[in-house]
Protein backbone atom coordinates (compact mmCIF):
# COMPACT_ATOMS: atom_id res chain seq x y z
CA UNK A 1 0.00 0.00 0.00
CA UNK A 2 2.55 2.52 0.99
CA UNK A 3 4.55 1.98 -2.21
CA UNK A 4 1.38 2.95 -4.09
CA UNK A 5 0.93 5.92 -2.27
CA UNK A 6 4.51 7.14 -3.27
CA UNK A 7 4.11 5.73 -7.02
CA UNK A 8 0.96 8.24 -7.31
CA UNK A 9 2.50 10.88 -4.97
CA UNK A 10 5.22 10.79 -6.95
CA UNK A 11 3.67 11.14 -10.48
CA UNK A 12 1.31 14.20 -9.90
CA UNK A 13 3.43 16.16 -12.86
CA UNK A 14 2.33 13.06 -15.47
CA UNK A 15 -1.55 13.48 -14.03
CA UNK A 16 -1.36 17.14 -14.58
CA UNK A 17 0.49 16.54 -18.23
CA UNK A 18 -2.74 14.16 -18.72
CA UNK A 19 -5.24 16.66 -17.44
CA UNK A 20 -3.46 18.87 -20.51
CA UNK A 21 -4.30 16.11 -22.91
CA UNK A 22 -7.60 15.14 -21.93
CA UNK A 23 -8.46 19.04 -22.31
CA UNK A 24 -6.96 18.84 -25.28
CA UNK A 25 -9.06 16.08 -26.85
CA UNK A 26 -12.40 17.36 -25.29
CA UNK A 27 -11.56 21.03 -26.72
CA UNK A 28 -10.49 19.81 -30.18
CA UNK A 29 -13.17 16.88 -30.79
CA UNK A 30 -16.05 19.61 -29.49
CA UNK A 31 -14.63 22.54 -31.59
CA UNK A 32 -14.29 20.94 -34.83
CA UNK A 33 -17.75 19.56 -34.60
CA UNK A 34 -19.12 23.13 -34.34
CA UNK A 35 -18.24 23.19 -38.36
CA UNK A 36 -21.02 20.57 -38.55
CA UNK A 37 -24.85 22.06 -39.17
CA UNK A 38 -26.32 19.49 -36.36
CA UNK A 39 -23.65 20.59 -33.73
CA UNK A 40 -24.03 24.91 -34.41
CA UNK A 41 -28.07 24.29 -34.24
CA UNK A 42 -27.20 22.10 -30.82
CA UNK A 43 -25.99 25.59 -29.26
CA UNK A 44 -28.63 27.92 -30.71
CA UNK A 45 -30.70 27.86 -27.39
CA UNK A 46 -27.48 28.84 -25.42
CA UNK A 47 -26.22 31.37 -27.52
CA UNK A 48 -28.93 32.75 -27.79
CA UNK A 49 -30.53 33.12 -24.25
CA UNK A 50 -26.85 34.14 -23.33
CA UNK A 51 -26.70 37.89 -22.68
CA UNK A 52 -22.65 37.55 -23.20
CA UNK A 53 -23.02 35.81 -26.67
CA UNK A 54 -26.51 36.76 -28.27
CA UNK A 55 -25.35 39.49 -30.39
CA UNK A 56 -23.68 37.06 -32.26
CA UNK A 57 -26.79 36.12 -33.97
CA UNK A 58 -29.08 38.15 -36.25
CA UNK A 59 -32.23 37.42 -34.47
CA UNK A 60 -31.57 35.19 -31.07
CA UNK A 61 -35.40 35.68 -30.05
CA UNK A 62 -36.70 33.39 -33.09
CA UNK A 63 -34.29 30.81 -32.74
CA UNK A 64 -37.10 28.95 -30.88
CA UNK A 65 -39.23 28.23 -34.41
CA UNK A 66 -36.02 27.14 -35.83
CA UNK A 67 -34.54 24.43 -33.91
CA UNK A 68 -33.74 21.16 -35.25
CA UNK A 69 -33.48 18.18 -33.70
CA UNK A 70 -30.03 16.68 -33.71
CA UNK A 71 -29.71 14.98 -37.26
CA UNK A 72 -32.80 16.80 -39.05
CA UNK A 73 -32.25 18.10 -42.15
CA UNK A 74 -35.09 21.01 -42.38
CA UNK A 75 -34.29 23.19 -45.44
CA UNK A 76 -36.04 25.95 -43.79
CA UNK A 77 -34.33 25.93 -40.59
CA UNK A 78 -30.74 25.84 -42.22
CA UNK A 79 -31.57 28.83 -44.39
CA UNK A 80 -32.70 30.62 -40.79
CA UNK A 81 -29.62 29.41 -39.40
CA UNK A 82 -27.22 31.18 -42.30
CA UNK A 83 -29.23 33.90 -41.99
CA UNK A 84 -28.83 34.61 -38.41
CA UNK A 85 -25.12 34.01 -38.46
CA UNK A 86 -25.62 30.31 -36.48
CA UNK A 87 -22.99 28.43 -38.96
CA UNK A 88 -20.47 31.69 -39.21
CA UNK A 89 -20.79 31.97 -35.00
CA UNK A 90 -20.22 28.13 -34.73
CA UNK A 91 -17.08 28.34 -37.25
CA UNK A 92 -15.45 31.09 -35.31
CA UNK A 93 -16.15 29.21 -31.92
CA UNK A 94 -14.73 25.86 -32.63
CA UNK A 95 -11.56 27.31 -34.14
CA UNK A 96 -11.25 29.12 -30.62
CA UNK A 97 -12.30 26.19 -28.38
CA UNK A 98 -9.43 24.16 -31.14
CA UNK A 99 -6.89 26.88 -30.16
CA UNK A 100 -7.54 26.96 -26.48
CA UNK A 101 -6.96 23.05 -26.42
CA UNK A 102 -4.08 23.38 -28.36
CA UNK A 103 -2.43 26.38 -25.96
CA UNK A 104 -3.28 23.90 -23.05
CA UNK A 105 -1.78 20.95 -24.66
CA UNK A 106 1.50 23.29 -25.43
CA UNK A 107 1.74 24.04 -21.75
CA UNK A 108 3.65 20.18 -21.53
CA UNK A 109 6.26 22.17 -22.84
CA UNK A 110 6.00 25.89 -22.83
CA UNK A 111 4.99 26.65 -19.41
CA UNK A 112 3.75 30.17 -20.75
CA UNK A 113 1.80 29.19 -23.84
CA UNK A 114 0.16 26.78 -21.05
CA UNK A 115 -0.74 29.40 -18.84
CA UNK A 116 -2.62 31.00 -21.21
CA UNK A 117 -4.47 27.68 -22.32
CA UNK A 118 -5.46 26.93 -18.50
CA UNK A 119 -6.45 30.48 -17.87
CA UNK A 120 -8.82 30.32 -21.31
CA UNK A 121 -10.13 27.27 -20.13
CA UNK A 122 -11.12 28.50 -17.08
CA UNK A 123 -12.85 31.52 -18.74
CA UNK A 124 -14.23 29.16 -21.63
CA UNK A 125 -15.90 26.96 -18.55
CA UNK A 126 -16.95 29.94 -16.58
CA UNK A 127 -19.16 31.20 -19.81
CA UNK A 128 -20.78 27.67 -20.52
CA UNK A 129 -21.37 27.08 -17.22
CA UNK A 130 -23.42 30.80 -17.12
CA UNK A 131 -26.05 28.94 -19.84
CA UNK A 132 -27.38 26.79 -16.58
CA UNK A 133 -28.71 30.23 -15.43
CA UNK A 134 -29.91 32.01 -18.91
CA UNK A 135 -31.10 28.50 -21.12
CA UNK A 136 -34.06 27.40 -20.32
CA UNK A 137 -33.67 24.07 -22.18
CA UNK A 138 -30.98 23.21 -19.63
CA UNK A 139 -33.59 22.03 -17.39
CA UNK A 140 -36.46 19.75 -18.26
CA UNK A 141 -39.56 21.28 -19.31
CA UNK A 142 -43.16 21.28 -17.73
CA UNK A 143 -44.69 18.68 -19.96
CA UNK A 144 -47.24 17.59 -17.21
CA UNK A 145 -44.88 15.55 -14.92
CA UNK A 146 -43.84 16.37 -11.35
CA UNK A 147 -40.03 16.40 -12.33
CA UNK A 148 -39.39 19.37 -14.40
CA UNK A 149 -37.36 23.25 -14.09
CA UNK A 150 -34.51 23.44 -11.41
CA UNK A 151 -32.75 20.84 -10.24
CA UNK A 152 -33.64 18.46 -12.89
CA UNK A 153 -31.28 18.76 -15.54
CA UNK A 154 -32.08 18.02 -19.10
CA UNK A 155 -29.55 16.30 -21.56
CA UNK A 156 -28.20 20.15 -22.57
CA UNK A 157 -27.81 21.06 -18.75
CA UNK A 158 -26.39 17.84 -17.90
CA UNK A 159 -23.76 18.56 -20.41
CA UNK A 160 -22.94 21.84 -19.72
CA UNK A 161 -22.38 20.58 -15.70
CA UNK A 162 -19.80 18.83 -16.93
CA UNK A 163 -18.29 21.85 -17.37
CA UNK A 164 -17.27 22.21 -13.97
CA UNK A 165 -14.42 19.65 -14.36
CA UNK A 166 -13.12 21.74 -17.00
CA UNK A 167 -13.10 25.01 -15.35
CA UNK A 168 -10.96 22.92 -12.26
CA UNK A 169 -8.70 20.97 -15.08
CA UNK A 170 -8.15 24.85 -16.39
CA UNK A 171 -6.74 25.91 -12.72
CA UNK A 172 -4.89 23.00 -12.46
CA UNK A 173 -3.38 23.12 -15.27
CA UNK A 174 -2.65 27.29 -15.35
CA UNK A 175 -1.43 26.82 -11.43
CA UNK A 176 1.41 24.35 -12.42
CA UNK A 177 2.17 26.52 -15.45
CA UNK A 178 2.63 29.31 -13.27
CA UNK A 179 4.71 27.31 -10.68
CA UNK A 180 6.87 26.29 -13.53
CA UNK A 181 7.24 30.18 -14.89
CA UNK A 182 8.38 30.80 -11.17
CA UNK A 183 10.26 28.22 -10.53
CA UNK A 184 12.52 28.94 -13.92
CA UNK A 185 12.73 32.89 -13.19
CA UNK A 186 14.34 31.93 -9.76
CA UNK A 187 16.63 29.68 -11.94
CA UNK A 188 17.11 32.26 -14.47
CA UNK A 189 17.95 35.32 -11.62
CA UNK A 190 20.17 32.78 -9.48
CA UNK A 191 22.55 32.83 -12.61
Amino acid sequence: MNNLIQILADSQRVFINLVRIAIFIVMTWIGGLKAFQYEADGIVPFVANSPVMRFFYSHPEEYKGHINKEGDVVPGNIRWHKENGTYTFAYGLGIAIVAIGLLTLLGIWVPKIGLAGGILTFGMSLVTLSFLITTPEAYVPDLGGMEHGFPYLSGAGRLVLKDIIMLTGGLLVASDSAKRILKNLDVYNRI
